[in-house]
């Protein structure tokens, strides 16, 4: 192929190289991408003139507008912690009563409370709140030791079975292991305790079984669960009544929960979060419960 030759039908010239008989052409480059270099490179002119852009050594180019990226996140905290500081000082100064009725305020606290229940508390009781075997669900109105916000800001302050000096402190007894009860007893109670939560359990057994059982259980257990099973929140007893099982209310995980006691934790968020971060923590807990159906 010779060079200079001219492409017959587009009349471009050939630049002389040639594949399996094709040849390349010697095209302009299209007016196009001229227009849209030159609008760049003058967009950086620009830029460069007008925003922070060159390194100088411990210093830059500050540029025209004199634009600060630190300085305006920093406005931006300020302005953003006068405004907390607005609601978090009445917070801290109003009782739990007067912050419910501020519906401004407890959108406030639905707000920071969530933030907090997701940092600190959703690994151990979810991000839905409603736990998991062996972690209490804090949507339903099962409080170990009570579910006013008063008590839910206090046990989160101490813990329960924690190290602070003034933490909640229960456990249950492993009646089987350690022999307290025999295995019949064990299976007369459990399906007493049973039946308290779910009346069809009593259709399925006999009338004795189910007396044999609640005997068991005065005789037992109404310490700490109180003569009509519904618990104790002085003693951290959970209620037997309802359908709530923190370690599962089956056959089997009672039995388990009989047999080999229960001893839960949970760790004091006296040093961990501030007054301030408790008392939005335990209004807003209390706020989700009362939010469930």
């Amino acid at each position: 192929m010779a060079v200079g030759e001219r492409d017959p039908h587009t009349g471009y010239m050939t630049t002389g190289h040639e594949w399996n008989g094709i040849k390349e052409l010697n095209s302009p480059v299209p007016r196009p991408v001229y227009f849209f270099l030159i609008v760049t490179a003058l967009f950086s002119v620009v830029y460069w003139v007008l925003m922070p852009a060159w390194p100088l050594g411990v210093t830059y180019t500050k540029g025209l507008l004199g634009i600060d990226q630190r300085t305006t996140v920093s406005e931006s905290l300020a302005q953003a912690a006068l405004e907390r500081g607005a609601w978090s000082k009445r917070i801290e100064a109003e009782s739990f009563k007067q912050i419910q009725a501020d519906p401004r305020l407890m959108e406030n606290v639905r707000q920071t409370g969530r933030t907090l229940f997701g940092d600190n508390c959703a690994p151990c009781h979810g991000s839905n709140a409603q736990g998991g075997k062996g972690f209490p669900n804090l949507t339903t109105a099962s409080w170990l030791w009570g579910g006013d916000p008063e008590s839910i800001a206090e046990t989160i302050r101490v813990g329960i079975n924690s190290a602070h000096p003034q933490s909640r402190t229960s456990q249950m007894m492993a009646f089987g292991r350690d022999q307290i009860l025999k295995k019949g007893e064990i299976d007369d109670v459990v399906t007493y305790v049973r039946s308290l939560s779910d009346p069809t359990v009593a259709k399925d057994v006999s009338a004795a079984k189910i007396e044999a059982g609640k005997a068991v259980f005065a005789a037992n257990c109404v310490t700490c669960h109180g003569d009509d099973a519904k618990g104790k929140t002085d003693l951290g007893g959970p209620d037997l009544t309802d359908r709530s099982w923190i370690y599962g209310g089956d056959v089997e995980s009672i039995y388990e929960t009989v047999w080999r006691g229960r001893q839960g934790h949970m760790p004091s968020w006296d040093r961990r979060l501030s007054p301030l971060d408790r008392k939005v923590l335990a209004l807003y807990l209390f706020d989700l419960r009362r939010s469930e159906p």
